[in-house]
């Protein structure tokens, strides 16, 4: 069911109100504070390449399905054209600030 919930992510397929609080910004959240902890448990735990993988090769991924859905999604938005520009983007700018520092 997951992975059927990501491919409609992928291709847009979700209406952009939900792929944006739902899976861009709350989702968004939940799996960088969840990989940003992870990856200072591992640090101090002396596994830098432990936390590597999981501090960016878990949460860059995601981040990245998540914008692009979004992206898709807001080319399908029937409403306003500003709410789509305006959800392309803080969707980039979250992306870039969750995903590259």
């Amino acid at each position: 069911m997951w992975m059927q919930k990501l491919k409609a992510l992928w291709r847009g397929d979700i209406d952009l109100s939900e792929t944006f609080w739902t899976w861009a910004v709350f989702g968004g959240l939940l799996v960088n504070a969840t990989t940003s902890i992870l990856f200072l448990v591992l640090i101090t735990l002396d596994l830098p390449w432990m936390a590597l993988v999981v501090g960016y090769g878990l949460s860059v991924p995601y981040n990245l399905v998540a914008l692009v859905g979004v992206w898709r999604a807001a080319a399908r938005y029937q409403g306003p054209g500003h709410h789509a520009d305006l959800a392309r983007g803080v969707s980039a700018i979250l992306f870039a600030g969750l995903s590259l520092t």
